[in-house]
């Protein structure tokens, strides 16, 4: 069946009666080439762009064709470059715009500062991030991949890994604690 497929193709030509001439056919795409092709018969030349926010005027054209009225532009909004919506800016408040009821401008408190690390947690970060860059740069720097280095890439990452598991804390400690919701 392919076989078949595959004559078909080189005969398409020759079934059809006209002999394909290419080199005529580059010829004429050469010759072409820059020109713009005419418009089909019936269509109307774009506007210039100055002409675009105008009503469509009727066409003076050869007199076949029925005047229209202009349409209306339409209902959307169109700014200017750099003119817009989302160009305002909001003015700063002053003093002057709070009254006796407002409270002034919010300032959050300082957040407490971030409880500190024990030795044991500090090995096991730096075994899960410390073994697969260790093992990257093996590779990288065509070390030779002894099995020191293997069991320390990935003992390294296992072994921290399992680490920081076993010790995350559970919400199983603290059942009575606030932040449960509403206490009847």
């Amino acid at each position: 069946m392919a076989e078949h497929d595959s004559d078909r193709e080189d005969r398409e030509p020759e079934e059809k009666g006209v002999p394909f001439d290419e080199e005529a056919a580059w010829r004429a795409i050469v010759a072409g080439y820059g020109e713009e092709p005419k418009d089909p018969p019936g269509s109307r030349p774009f506007k210039p762009v100055e002409d675009l926010a105008l009503p469509e005027m009727p066409s003076e054209g050869d007199g076949t064709e029925e005047p229209r009225p202009a349409k209306p532009l339409g209902s959307s909004i169109s700014f200017a470059p750099g003119v817009g919506p989302r160009d305002y800016t909001a003015p700063e408040p002053s003093e002057d715009d709070f009254d006796e009821d407002d409270e002034g401008h919010f300032v959050p408190p300082e957040p407490p500062p971030l409880p500190t690390a024990d030795t044991t947690a500090k090995f096991a970060w730096l075994g899960v991030v410390g073994g697969p860059i260790l093992l990257l740069l093996a590779v990288l720097l065509g070390w030779e991949m002894t099995w020191w280095l293997t069991t320390a890439g990935v003992g390294g990452f296992l072994g921290g890994f399992a680490t920081l598991v076993m010790r995350m804390k559970t919400d199983d400690d603290e059942d009575d604690g606030p932040g449960r919701g509403a206490v009847v």
